[in-house]
């Protein structure tokens, strides 16, 4: 089988109703495919006569059911009306073995059996006709491409407007009165080792604070980008040594030489070993997030040397900083509450599923360092729909 791109369109509908985690989960758990590319849009008008006019042109023998999905878009796509502002769409793109027939099967048709949750639409989507075959609500939760050859002709269009009109993007939707924030989210490497609801699942969990997605950017971390990114944890960890490592070292030292030692002996010897500790915890930190030790990597080599994945999501709304890091927890997992996002998902201190900006100042840093407006989508169609 050959190797394909296919893609997702989640609809603005199902991402205004936090159905975003869920519908990832599908596809990241129920196929083997990887997925290569996230990006939050704002389709503009011209985009979205041209894709809806395109799908009503195709002659497929599902005339009926391309001039439905033509008219959804139409409707559902456009701008808002009132506002003038585009609604939110998240494309993802994957890549693998018979891509775009794996993603359709776990996609399922519009025409929904009763009764049934199988496919991403039977569960997230809406089909309802009357008796006499009048659809009078339809709401198909996601857009994908069925044929190899309509994804490409998709793709081919939309990646003429992913740089301009993606990144991070605006809501149609008034926000909330209060201090409005944007916050960084990074989904790391651990929920990305294979198929797992791991990653969707987390999303859902972010979704119970009323927040909304406005960017999104899968990638692999170099290492270059960590060692900027988790650069101020060096101090950090260097000044916790001194504080935790006193008292065990006196505690240890009392019990080898049996007599008592204090933690204000060992503070002197805890404070010209910190530094030590703290530079070996953030070469470990910094080869899990990327695959690579710093110490291994040339100088010249660091902007590029990449092989774990991460997604980077970008929320925005009152009180963001504050909301994200109550419900992701304590950063020991095991000190986290039950039903936070590390209590459910991480491991320890280190594997602890997600990161979480510490402030709007740090949020805006950090997402200069990854680069999240960056469109990764357009490469990835070049090389697979030219």
């Amino acid at each position: 089988m050959a190797r394909e791109l296919a893609f997702v369109m989640i609809n603005p509908h199902t991402i205004s109703k936090s159905r975003t985690g869920g519908v990832i989960a599908r596809y990241l758990a129920r196929t083997d495919l990887n997925l290569v590319s996230a990006r939050m849009m704002n389709p503009p008008q011209e985009l979205v006569d041209r894709y809806a006019a395109q799908v009503r042109e195709e002659t497929d023998g599902s005339e009926r059911i391309n001039g439905l999905i033509a008219d959804y878009i139409t409707k559902a796509y456009a701008p808002n009306a009132a506002t003038g502002l585009a609604h939110r769409v998240m494309l993802l793109l994957f890549e693998g073995e018979d891509a775009v027939e794996k993603i359709w099967q776990v996609t399922g048709g519009v025409t929904l059996r009763q009764d049934c949750g199988e496919t991403v639409r039977e569960t997230f989507g809406e089909f309802v006709e009357d008796a006499d075959g009048t659809v009078l609500y339809f709401e198909p939760a996601v857009l994908v491409g069925p044929t190899v050859e309509r994804a490409q002709r998709t793709l081919r269009l939309w990646s003429e407007y992913t740089e301009a009109y993606g990144g991070i993007v605006n809501s149609s939707s008034p926000y909330p009165e209060g201090a409005l924030q944007r916050t960084l989210v990074l989904l790391k490497p651990d929920n990305f080792r294979g198929p797992s609801l791991r990653a969707g699942s987390i999303i859902d969990v972010l979704s119970t604070t009323s927040l909304r997605i406005v960017g999104a950017k899968k990638f692999r971390m170099t290492v270059a980008q960590a060692e900027q990114f988790y650069g101020p944890v060096v101090d950090s960890l260097s000044s916790k040594f001194v504080m935790i490592g006193s008292e065990r070292a006196a505690k240890k030292l009392t019990e080898e030489f049996a007599f008592a030692v204090t933690a204000e002996d060992t503070t002197a010897l805890c404070e010209q070993l910190g530094f030590r500790f703290a530079t070996e915890q953030f070469e470990s930190i910094v080869e899990f997030m990327t695959g690579y030790r710093p110490a291994d990597v040339l100088e010249a080599d660091k902007a590029t040397a990449a092989r774990e994945e991460c997604l980077a999501l970008v929320y925005m709304g009152v009180d963001a900083v504050e909301k994200i890091r109550d419900i992701l927890g304590s950063t020991d997992p095991s000190k986290a509450k039950f039903g936070s996002v590390r209590r459910e998902f991480g491991s320890n201190i280190m594997v602890n599923s997600a990161h979480a900006s510490d402030s709007p100042e740090n949020a805006e840093r950090e997402f200069g360092i990854i680069n999240v407006e960056e469109d990764t989508t357009g490469a990835w169609i070049n090389q697979y729909c030219r």
